[in-house]
């Protein structure tokens, strides 16, 4: 039985008129209540390892291929968060839902520097909205951010006061207050479908992926890079040999010497590094791999081992977790497996011991890479273990997986080009 909360109310609602109250801390606090009194016991299992999701209704040709028809044909949304700890009896189970309005189109979670905040971005709506982790239950408040519309990525400054939001349909980044959690700053770059953001404040440089058109009706090629100190927008520098390509994701690289920023591009399925050049200020940019030698196409996500000796990239059609090694040379990525998961393998969530990797199957809940299901790989034998199909045998999807801040593993996220 799972926790709902409805955001709706300032009161919190319980599901089926019964509540399992289960407070997310080391230790479980369970009871069922029943007006005044507890009316049930419930086992508690102290194996634990919590994640947060967003999930949305399956593309109706998705539903009926799984056979699946929804109650009241109204399309969900919601942010769960589910038990990853394979020891734990609940593996796999939504332990709290939170439903939210379906008209958000709610698109990734991302947290702040020290992790006390969690902040969801959305594609149909001029709001971001930000979770307060340290207080619980947990509870959405909306961030006004007038002229950010399709807002994709979200990245915090060092000191933890500064936060910059790419928005894809409307050719801009929007800087904000960390702190108090409002916009104070719009920075434009007309012809542009910002996606990816990357900050490394030792060079004073964000990047950011130009993707795609919301309507796919233009697709980029080009990094844009932009002035930290200033706010400046100082232009493109392309990361494809063609137009089209669409860079979706961009990393730096751990402790990299000069400056290395990695690049996914959806489109033409390859791999670009962006190196700083330190005499002349600028990035220069050359392909490192193409996922199509693998039967592999539109990479996305990037992620890091702790070490930086090890590189993880997810592709969605036909769902591949791909594993480099970068020992030697971050320019010379050497791939040592691509593990199979399912249609539209997207973002990871990886294991704090980084023992285990958890990959999300779907991508914008497109038709056939859209799969619902969550992949469990163990990272020291390099194979998929298991699945867990919660959300598919329910008909939903979801769109972002991350450990809660006890077991987050950044993956290089939070580096910033730092070691």
């Amino acid at each position: 039985m799972a926790l709902t909360i409805d955001t709706k109310f300032g009161v919190q609602g319980w599901s089926l008129g019964v509540c399992v109250l289960r407070k997310v801390t080391r230790h479980h606090m369970l009871g069922v209540l029943c007006g005044t009194s507890i009316c049930m016991a419930s086992t508690v299992s102290f194996a634990e390892m919590l994640s947060i999701l967003n999930y949305e209704t399956k593309a109706e040709e998705s539903l009926e291929t799984l056979q699946i028809q929804g109650t009241d044909n109204r399309r969900r949304e919601g942010i769960a968060i589910v038990e990853l700890d394979p020891e734990s009896a609940e593996y796999g189970r939504i332990i709290i839902d939170i439903p939210t309005s379906p008209e958000f189109v709610l698109h990734h979670i991302f947290y702040n520097r020290d992790a006390t905040k969690a902040y969801v971005t959305a594609l149909q709506t001029e709001t971001l909205h930000v979770i307060d982790l340290t207080e619980f239950p947990y509870r959405l408040v909306p961030i006004l951010m007038p002229g950010c519309k399709v807002q994709e990525n979200i990245i915090f400054s060092d000191d933890n006061k500064t936060w910059y939001v790419s928005c894809m349909g409307s050719e801009n980044v929007i800087v904000g207050d960390a702190v108090n959690d409002t916009p104070i700053k719009n920075i434009s770059m007309p012809g542009t479908y910002p996606h990816g953001i990357a900050l490394h404040e030792g060079i004073d440089r964000i990047v950011v992926a130009s993707c795609v058109a919301p309507d796919f009706s233009g697709t980029g090629h080009t990094i844009e890079v932009i002035k930290v100190s200033t706010g400046e927008y100082l232009g493109s520098i392309p990361v494809s040999d063609k137009k089209g390509a669409a860079p979706v994701e961009i990393v730096f690289v751990p402790g990299s010497d000069p400056p290395v920023a990695y690049v996914t591009n959806m489109m033409s399925n390859t791999l670009w590094a962006a190196v700083w050049d330190r005499v002349n200020e600028t990035f220069t940019t050359t392909q490192l791999f193409n996922f199509k030698e693998v039967g592999a196409y539109m990479p996305l996500e990037i992620y890091f081992n702790k070490a930086v000796d090890r590189l993880y990239i997810t592709s969605a059609d036909p769902g591949m977790f791909h594993i480099f090694d970068i020992s030697n040379d971050p320019l010379q990525p050497v791939l040592v497996k691509s593990l199979e998961t399912a249609g539209g393998a997207h973002h990871v969530a990886i294991t704090p011991d980084e023992s285990k990797a958890y990959v999300q199957n779907s991508l914008l809940n497109l038709p056939g890479i859209n799969d619902g299901s969550i992949t469990v790989i163990d990272l020291v034998k390099l194979e998929v273990t298991g699945t867990i199909d919660t959300f598919k045998d329910k008909g939903l999807a979801p769109n972002s997986i991350t450990m809660l801040p006890k077991w987050y593993n950044p993956a290089g996220h939070f580096n910033n080009g730092l070691p």
